[in-house]
């Protein structure tokens, strides 16, 4: 049945993990000063090419100069409906004036995770120069001005981060709804962004038959080596009838042995897109 090949699947990744730790204690057995680097290097970081670019050079597109912006903001509970109305209105006008080089890619209010929180994607095509030029726009913009004061009332914090997305992603498109999207956000430990990026290349086929994968990013500016992971579901059960049909395709148990140990820390949020999103 699903079930018993679900467990099935999990049981061959608990073999991989058996099986590292057998050779482990066979490697540790014989251990010599002139294997301890290239042996102790392979124990917890499976090889990779070595590195010649900058990772924003070797795992974003190169056909597009796309450039994210994700807002994190926190909202006074009392105030989460004023806030969305307030935020949709100006949303609005942005992404219609064509003197603003910029879009918004979805806006959710979250559901599971941080409570009453506003997430907002936006699109910069053209990259830094494209977000100097609005930033500078809206500066000047009177209207935008007393929109943020107004919008400060309601805050209690907020913060953001500039993104890139990994080339062997989807770019994040409008689609129809309704849908409950997740956002799964990973702290790496520093200089296993490469790495990350050759094991997701590989594996993100196993996560597209039900057109759940969005997008795919990593930080440039703000929190460093974080990545952001974005799915649509149409709802919780279909989520957990998606990840787990995931463990059924040869090769997802490996992905997932390989990335865990590249991970410090990890963590999900299942958001609501709002009203005025373009990814529903």
């Amino acid at each position: 049945c699903f079930g018993e090949k679900t467990r099935e699947a999990r049981l061959r990744w608990f073999g991989h993990i058996q099986r590292r730790d057998s050779e482990y204690i066979g490697k540790r057995m014989s251990f010599s000063e002139s294997s301890d680097k290239g042996w102790f290097r392979s124990l917890f970081v499976h090889k990779v090419d070595a590195r010649k670019d900058a990772h924003s050079n070797l795992l974003s597109k190169k056909e597009t100069s796309n450039l994210y912006k994700i807002q994190f903001h926190n909202i006074k509970p009392e105030c989460l409906e004023a806030y969305n109305t307030l935020e949709a209105e100006v949303q609005k006008r942005l992404h219609q004036d064509q003197d603003y080089p910029c879009e918004v890619v979805g806006s959710w209010n979250t559901w599971y995770g941080e409570q009453d929180q506003a997430v907002h994607i936006w699109r910069y095509r053209g990259g830094y120069p494209a977000l100097t030029e609005c930033l500078t726009k809206l500066n000047n913009n009177k209207e935008y001005l007393e929109f943020r004061k107004e919008r400060a009332k309601m805050l209690i914090s907020r913060r953001n981060q500039l993104l890139l997305e990994f080339s062997f992603w989807n770019e994040p498109l409008p689609r129809p709804g309704p849908n409950i999207y997740e956002m799964r956000t990973y702290y790496l430990k520093p200089g296993t962004m490469i790495e990350w990026g050759n094991h997701w290349a590989r594996a993100i086929k196993y996560r597209q038959e039900n057109n759940e994968a969005v997008g795919g990013f990593f930080s440039q500016i703000g929190d460093l080596y974080v990545v952001h992971h974005l799915w649509a579901y149409e709802n919780l059960q279909s989520r957990e009838d998606t990840r787990n049909t995931a463990w059924q395709k040869e090769g997802w148990d490996a992905n997932v042995y390989y990335t865990v140990p590249l991970i410090r820390s990890m963590e999900s949020r299942i958001m609501i897109p709002t009203k005025s999103s373009p990814l529903q």
